[in-house]
């Protein structure tokens, strides 16, 4: 029985049962395709590294034996359409069997649900092989529950024995030490250089714009410095382990301008496309504790497996749980077009030029910077989350929708009303300055709400705060801030709105 088995751009996993055996009836099919290109504006690294990464995990393959027939974006037969170049296969190679992974997106769900529907022979759908957890396993977890993420945390390192000692215990008598994860970098700290690939994609880039594909972003002299092999996700690992972890958990959420990749593991785009494993890289990080030279603290290790084994799979349960009621979520009813200088980084706003001209340069920002300095502003100014989302969805080399939506409309912009987040993740000047070097080489004053060069953070978030008060005053996390409200006179809180409404008049010049 001949076999067609589609393998989608983030299934690039070489471990995966299907490859244990080599089989001349199995046809593997990969295809670069303008349906996937075009449903936002990419960065050109995005676009790059998934079409490197899908062609080295395809002749890495084809060494081991295994059957391929791959689709570059301008080859003849392409039709740029997944159905389409599906339906041409199975007519072309006499196909009496399709098969496919459960895909990441529910979009590409929707359609492959789609496709089966009108075949007419037998289908089989696997498991990617690669999360800790099933769909919809944090939606049994919890049931009618409110959703918290610590709780699954915490369930999820007992049932895979992560970090645990006996009887049920934490390693360390603590879950968490996020409070130990909050601390500013100091200024003459040494930041090592990170380990970078460089791979000439030169005839890629020119490929895809000479195909009219409409990208975002910088990729410097034709080249890549991304791991887009499993070898080279491996070592990247390996380096983070030996080189960064000491470092990573206490600083993970500073920002500097010294560094745009500090003590973090740049491991989330070969993790989302399935280069390595997420057990991989916590059993990895794990074993550091025990061993005999330098070893880590526990902050550190804690720090970073909660992001893998908590936030990441807590994301993408999350998605399958709210997908697709989620798209449409929109708490504040903010309709604002992003400002233009978030595709060019030209704004005088030191925190924003720095953060954005980082994501145009390397295609990242770290977390903190994604939520905290773009996504706090988009807040704010009240921007809409459908434009949010596209920007992220774009931007961002690791950025697929599963992660990218729920940390984007749930966490950064709160369109779900809490469902996600216990709050707003907003702030004025002061956190930004609390966390990065990026105030002092402003135009702005971070010390002042009203006046000519006063910081707009500060006006924008009290502005924001008296706007929603009604759907925000309610919250026992944000009492403390209505309360200083408050003590306002009028006339303060009628300068602060003023200062704010001035702003956001002239958002294209800030």
């Amino acid at each position: 029985m001949k076999k067609l088995r589609l393998i989608l751009g983030d299934q690039l996993n070489a471990s995966h049962p299907w490859f244990d055996r080599v089989d001349d009836n199995i046809l593997y099919c990969m295809f670069e395709m303008r349906q996937e290109t075009d449903y936002v504006v990419h960065h050109i690294q995005k676009v790059t590294a998934f079409f490197a990464a899908m062609r080295l995990f395809k002749k890495k393959m084809t060494k081991k034996g295994h059957n391929f027939v791959y689709f570059e974006l301008n080859h003849k037969n392409n039709r740029q359409s997944l159905k389409e170049n599906l339906r041409f296969l199975i007519q072309e190679y006499r196909i009496q069997r399709f098969e496919y992974q459960l895909p990441d997106e529910y979009r590409l769900d929707v359609e492959l649900n789609e496709f089966v529907e009108e075949l007419d022979m037998s289908v089989k759908v696997s498991d990617t092989a690669h999360f800790y957890t099933k769909r919809d396993e944090l939606q049994e977890f919890f049931g009618k529950r409110e959703y918290l993420m610590e709780r699954f945390y915490r369930h999820m390192r007992v049932k895979h024995n992560v970090l645990m000692g006996s009887e049920e215990e934490p390693i360390g008598g603590r879950w968490n030490y996020d409070k130990e994860n909050r601390k500013k970098i100091p200024t003459k700290l040494p930041i090592p250089a990170p380990i970078l690939f460089t791979r000439d994609v030169s005839d890629l880039e020119k490929m895809i714009h000479d195909s009219g594909v409409k990208t975002m972003g910088q990729l410097e002299g034709g080249k890549l410095h991304w791991p887009l092999t499993a070898e080279e996700a491996e070592a990247c690992l390996e380096y983070f382990v030996e080189e960064l972890l000491s470092d990573f958990g206490k600083y993970q959420d500073s920002m500097t301008g010294r560094s745009a990749f500090l003590f973090h593991s740049r491991l989330s785009f070969a993790l989302n496309v399935k280069l390595i494993a997420p057990k991989t890289v916590v059993e990895r990080v794990e074993a550091a504790l025990e061993r005999p030279n330098n070893p880590p603290d526990i902050a550190q290790v804690e720090g970073l497996i909660r992001q893998i084994l908590g936030w990441r799979e807590y994301m993408r349960g999350i998605y399958w749980a709210q997908v697709p009621g989620y798209y449409s979520k929109n708490f504040f009813e903010h309709n604002r077009s992003l400002p233009n200088w978030y595709w060019t980084g030209n704004t005088k706003m030191n925190c924003l030029k720095s953060s954005i001209n980082q994501s145009l340069k390397y295609a990242y920002a770290h977390h903190i910077q994604r939520l905290m300095v773009t996504g706090n502003f988009a807040l704010l100014a009240g921007c809409s989350p459908d434009e949010v989302d596209s920007w992220y969805l774009g931007i961002y080399i690791d950025a697929i929708e599963w992660v990218e939506i729920t940390n984007t409309r749930g966490m950064s912009q709160y369109a779900d009303g809490g469902l996600l987040a216990t709050k707003p993740y907003i702030s004025s000047s002061n956190y930004i300055n609390k966390m990065s070097d990026y105030c002092g080489n402003c135009k702005y004053d971070r010390n002042i709400k009203i006046g000519e060069n006063a910081c707009p953070f500060n006006s924008l978030y009290w502005n924001f705060l008296i706007r929603h008060r009604e759907k925000l005053a309610g919250n026992p996390r944000m009492g403390m801030m209505y309360r200083l409200i408050d003590k306002m006179s009028e006339k303060e809180k009628e300068s602060i709105n003023q200062q704010a409404n001035h702003y956001l008049k002239g958002i294209e010049n800030l």
